[in-house]
């Protein structure tokens, strides 16, 4: 499965070179090894309006009362859609008993930066406008979505919009600048990631803005005031370091952080829940985690 994910990048290259081709079918191509893996029983699928914003909701067959998860999918950027997160969002929707939104956000280069943030803040105002309070709504992403999870909570908090409980970032791309020592040490090593697809995909996304744009890149982001954010990272990957530094950044500015390293682990090894263990675990460990920033949102004071 991890032969069939890579290959399906392999069209992504001469297009971001700038070469003639076909992005739509270059992304059916990343979708299909995606969509292998499968979606657990018992948990419905539907697309979905969030104000404009189309989506995808995956419901378990029993929920937590108003309990919700805004899921932000990976893929550079530039790739990825819910249709291949069924199986990842249908695994958090289980163990949380949550309904699971994934905003199907625009893509780079027809969409740079900063169409796909823009359009994951206005899912999740979408999901307040809905009568969801804060305190019940969750964020996690994998990968570029990974960033996103603390892009836009500072979004959120600069634009007066109540933060949600918590948020989990898996295997986040958080620094464009790729100044970390892992993008060379693990080079090589990540057998899903290497440091030349991440350069021109950040081209492609960035469209000339800087790459320590504090959206764009969280670790330059003022991020004071944001709820608990729990961050995993493989140790064989290439972004080591910069989730390492994600949490560190976080940590000194008094949020709430909690960062676990695993092990030999690649990168969004998460979405192989099904047939790897040390998925399901990260899955469970996740879901933990969100249960207890859950509850403390709602025996905080209002």
């Amino acid at each position: 499965m991890l032969d069939a994910w890579n290959t399906a990048t392999v069209d992504f290259g001469p297009l971001l070179l700038g070469e003639p081709g076909d992005w739509s079918a270059a992304r059916k191509t990343y979708l299909a090894a995606l969509v292998a893996h499968p979606t657990p029983d018992g948990v419905t699928i539907d697309e979905v309006d969030m104000g404009g914003i189309p989506a995808t909701l995956v419901a378990p067959e029993n929920t937590e009362t108003d309990r919700v998860m805004l899921y932000i999918h990976g893929g550079g950027y530039v790739a990825g859609s819910p249709a291949g997160y069924h199986g990842l969002a249908g695994n958090y929707a289980k163990l949380l008993k949550a309904k699971v939104f994934v905003p199907d956000y625009r893509l780079a280069p027809e969409h740079p930066f900063p169409a796909a943030l823009d359009d994951v803040l206005a899912a999740y105002k979408w999901l307040l406008d809905q009568g969801h309070p804060a305190g019940s709504i969750t964020f996690s992403g994998d990968s570029a979505g990974g960033a996103m999870v603390v892009s836009v909570m500072v979004m959120a908090r600069d634009a007066g919009l109540p933060l949600p409980a918590g948020g989990v970032a898996l295997s986040p791309w958080a620094n464009l600048e790729h100044s970390g020592s892992s993008l060379e040490t693990r080079d090589g090593i990540d057998p899903t990631v290497n440091r030349t697809g991440l350069t021109l995909m950040s081209k492609a996304f960035l469209n000339g803005a800087l790459r320590n744009s504090p959206e764009a890149s969280p670790v330059f982001a003022d991020v004071r005031g944001l709820p608990p954010i729990l961050v995993h990272i493989g140790e064989s990957e290439v972004m080591l370091s910069d989730a390492i530094r994600l949490a560190a950044h976080l940590a000194e500015n008094r949020v709430r952080v909690t960062l676990e390293v695993w092990p030999g682990m690649f990168h969004v090894w998460h979405m192989f829940a099904a047939i790897l263990p040390e998925g399901m675990q990260a899955l469970q460990d996740a879901a933990a985690f969100l249960e207890t920033a859950i509850g403390n949102a709602a025996d905080a004071p209002h």
